[in-house]
């Protein structure tokens, strides 16, 4: 399978390959979203068409549930699995702590819920994701389309009194309109090339009225 892929493609299906060892006969897995997610669902796919694994997926997103469906694999909801055994995933960006920042995706929310729902979470990232501070990726955040300007303003003016280098925040756009997540909200990208406290930011940008949930995930990931 490797032998068409270029460089960044076949680096991520072997990523994808080895995190898969991680998951045993019988388990109820979180499968994340993201183009290396996305390695990660068709080898898992591969191993239960082959009959080597039976596995119960619960999907961070309709894409991914539409990729799970379609490559074998059993596709529940999170309510239905109650409790998940391991989620893999990947990320836009981890510092030593293993602090990430996820959301480039669209995806945040649900991917949050269900790693938070399982006993634990492998992530797939290269080192070019690796950065000794968090922030020069734009943080995300999910906001409710009523009233997004003034979310937007109520985050822009908390930036003012926060350990972080920029407090530029954009609308995210898909062409030319919003771009809608799955839970129907709009994404706000926080360009803040630099976070001194991820988990102090966590907390206060999850305050703000309007604000459904941010792509910082802090102690999450083992």
């Amino acid at each position: 399978m490797t032998t068409a892929l270029s460089p960044v493609d076949r680096a991520k299906y072997v990523a994808a390959r080895r995190a898969c060892e991680y998951v045993e006969d019988g388990m109820r897995v979180g499968l994340g979203t993201g183009s290396t997610a996305a390695w990660m669902v068709r080898c898992l796919g591969e191993m239960v068409r082959e009959g080597s694994l039976r596995i119960r997926g619960v999907p961070t997103s309709t894409r991914t549930a539409e990729l799970a469906r379609q490559v074998g694999i059993e596709v529940v909801s999170l309510d239905e699995a109650k409790w998940l055994d391991l989620t893999i995933d990947g990320a836009d960006e981890f510092d030593p702590h293993l602090n990430l920042i996820k959301g480039g995706g669209g995806a945040l929310l649900q991917e949050k819920i269900v790693a938070t729902a399982s006993d634990q979470m492998i992530v797939i990232a290269d080192t070019a994701k690796e950065v000794a501070t968090l922030g020069a990726f734009p943080l995300p955040i999910e906001v409710i389309p009523f009233g997004w300007q003034t979310t937007k303003a109520l985050v822009e003016e908390l930036l003012v009194g926060v350990d972080v280098l920029g407090r530029q925040a954009t609308l995210r756009l898909n062409d030319d309109t919003p771009f809608i997540t799955d839970e129907g909200n709009y994404i706000v990208d926080l360009h803040l090339k630099r976070i001194g406290e991820p988990r102090q930011l966590s907390l206060m940008l999850n305050q703000v009225p309007g604000v459904v949930e941010n792509g910082l995930f802090i102690d999450i990931c083992d």
